[in-house]
């Protein structure tokens, strides 16, 4: 669970405002609902097309990618078989008209489909695995795109995570020392990737400390308008 404390130390425009705040943020948080739409349904250009020229994204499989390299290996997962979905479930969007800086916010759900050899049986056992996460959009005026609002980074705070049986009896199981080896919030997740072949990043943020804090960190240095709001931790001595 979260914390009772307030997540954020300053405030930012998010509800309401001028005319020209309310824009702004209804451009962003079409921009960031491109991710389930476009990604999903293989719309390459259009994906593309969200983004700076050299976007960083982080998730559970692909690490730290530019955003090319991202499109690449998604492309590649796409052809071994990888079948992962978005449900998008909400999206607002912080604002600081000043820095042309914007965070957004985007509550998700990450579906993922999978098959297990089951003893005794030449039929595959098929469940998926969904994982209740917030997408994080760090958001920029982009000079380089005619002033367009662009993605700079994406970061998840993955929140918690189940298996689901598709034919309403079966999942897999998961012995402790695999789900040891992921947080708490992406662990099902993270395992069941794994058995794919992934190597999983292991330092996401969660619900949990260290990365939580530092996410929020991380979205103030942003809105603030630091150009490296401090989100490659994993470089970085603990």
């Amino acid at each position: 669970m979260t914390t009772p404390l307030d997540s954020h130390s300053k405030q930012y425009s998010h509800l309401g405002g001028t005319t020209p705040e309310v824009i702004d943020r209804l451009i962003i948080s079409e921009l960031c609902k491109g991710w389930p739409m476009y990604r999903d349904n293989s719309e390459w250009a259009n994906f593309r097309s969200m983004f700076t020229d050299d976007a960083h994204i982080w998730t559970t499989w692909s690490t730290n990618c530019q955003i090319d390299e991202f499109i690449k290996i998604s492309k590649q997962g796409k052809a071994n078989g990888a079948f992962i979905m978005h449900r998008e479930n909400s999206t607002l969007v912080e604002l600081n008209q000043q820095s042309q800086r914007a965070v957004g916010k985007m509550k998700a759900t990450i579906t993922q489909r999978f098959q297990a050899t089951q003893d005794g049986t030449s039929s595959p056992l098929i469940y998926d695995v969904d994982c209740d996460c917030r997408y994080i959009f760090f958001c920029k005026k982009d000079a380089a795109h005619e002033g367009d609002w662009k993605v700079q980074f994406v970061k998840i705070i993955y929140e918690k995570d189940k298996v689901c049986s598709v034919d309403g009896t079966s999942v897999p199981h998961f012995s402790s020392e695999e789900l040891s080896k992921y947080p708490d919030g992406y662990r099902y997740l993270g395992a069941a990737q794994a058995r794919l072949g992934h190597r999983i990043h292991t330092q996401l943020a969660t619900l949990r400390e260290p990365y939580w804090s530092k996410m929020y960190e991380c979205m103030e240095n942003w809105l603030d308008g630091h150009d490296d709001p401090g989100l490659f931790w994993e470089h970085q001595q603990e």
